[in-house]
């Protein structure tokens, strides 16, 4: 059992990584990371973080197709994913796919936390997203 929920973030941008990891590590979060969608996919299956934090243009593998495979696993299909993109044409279709919450780059760090710690309290209350 970890003491520390676990956020995988999915983003191709290291100072969009670094960014996001210091911050979530200051409000006690355990990290990794992970700069495709393919590799998103993997990390997610081994680690089974609590949350996913998922940019859409991902290479190798985009992220509405990992956002898809994650929610068609059985391992991970409750994992709540948090998409943080600049491609706010995508939102609808993401949100189908099943993301929690959608938020636009440039973004907001305390919005961010505050999707990710609702995603969490979402998950434990076991509600359904609509």
């Amino acid at each position: 059992m970890r003491d520390m929920p676990r956020v995988l973030i999915v983003d191709d941008d290291p100072e969009i990584v670094q960014a996001v990891t210091v911050r979530l590590r200051a409000a006690g979060y355990d990290v990794i990371a992970a700069a495709d969608g393919e590799q998103g996919l993997e990390r997610a299956l081994e680690t089974r973080p609590d949350v996913i934090v998922m940019d859409l243009l991902l290479p190798t593998m985009d992220g509405l197709t990992a956002l898809a495979r994650i929610h068609a696993h059985s391992a991970t299909k409750s994992t709540p994913v948090v998409v943080l993109s600049a491609c706010s044409s995508a939102r609808s279709h993401a949100l189908e796919l099943g993301a929690r919450y959608f938020l636009d780059k440039p973004y907001n760090a305390k919005t961010l936390l505050s999707a990710i710690e609702s995603s969490m309290a979402e998950e434990v209350a076991g509600v359904e997203r609509v």
